[in-house]
């Protein structure tokens, strides 16, 4: 078989970054999205511009068109799709539910749900195509243990499991898996920041959690779909 292919939306932050690595080290063909240029700068200096290797786009991944082309040229370009990751995501708290304002709601679930839904949507055709396929979503912890004070995101993230969930059945006889991990905490400069006082030592780093998004999505996981796979390390 040819060099497999990944697509990679949101690969731009922390853990889309530690993905990439570990993908290109297996020698994977990699679609990456972003939207903040200033990550996408510093992503591109980490890794090789070599667009028979990595092609990176800015893409808003809840516009139905942006990331259906999206799709379209890397099957274009590399030939198939055999695995996505939808990685795009944000978080906002300090809200209760009846204190959720419309405008923070809509961009917790544009953010964290619409985007994957939109990513795994666009995915589906490309994946049917290749004969099989991979799916990975990010959850999070927050959405089966829903702390207060962060409503909008924790449901939108509930939502994520539930697509998960829903697509894996779905998608069963195709031989394409779908699982979602649920990180806690990353250990990322913006979360330190965000948390200046709290025991760094026992978060995740990108890396680790890249390491089981890296199993999910190659071909040892084949028997597994459906799953909310935790990722707390000790937090």
């Amino acid at each position: 078989m040819s060099q497999p292919v990944a697509v990679l939306t949101g690969a731009t932050g922390s853990l889309g970054t530690a993905l990439t690595r570990r993908l290109l080290g297996r020698g994977y063909r990699i679609g990456a999205t972003y939207l903040v240029p200033s990550e996408a700068e510093d992503y591109e200096k980490r890794f090789p511009y070599r667009e028979d290797l990595l092609v990176v786009r800015r893409v808003n991944a809840v516009d139905r068109l942006e990331i259906g082309g999206f799709m379209e040229s890397i099957a274009s370009r590399f030939g198939r799709i055999d695995c996505v990751a939808a990685l795009v995501g944000g978080w906002a708290g300090g809200r209760d539910v009846v204190d959720t304002d419309d405008m923070r709601f809509d961009r917790m679930i544009d953010l964290n749900l619409r985007s994957a839904f939109c990513t795994v949507r666009a995915a589906i055709p490309h994946l049917e195509a290749a004969g099989a396929g991979r799916i990975l979503l990010v959850g999070s912890r927050a959405a089966v243990d829903t702390p207060p004070g962060q409503a909008a995101f924790n449901i939108a993230k509930a939502g994520v499991v539930a697509l998960a969930k829903t697509a894996a059945l779905e998608l069963e006889e195709a031989d394409i898996t779908v699982n979602v991990i649920l990180p806690s905490v990353i250990d990322t400069p913006a979360t330190r920041a965000t948390l200046p006082f709290s025991d760094y030592v026992k978060w995740p780093t990108p890396d680790e959690i890249a390491a089981v998004a890296e199993y999910i999505l190659a071909g040892e996981s084949a028997v597994m779909s459906g799953a909310a796979v935790p990722v707390y390390g000790k937090a």
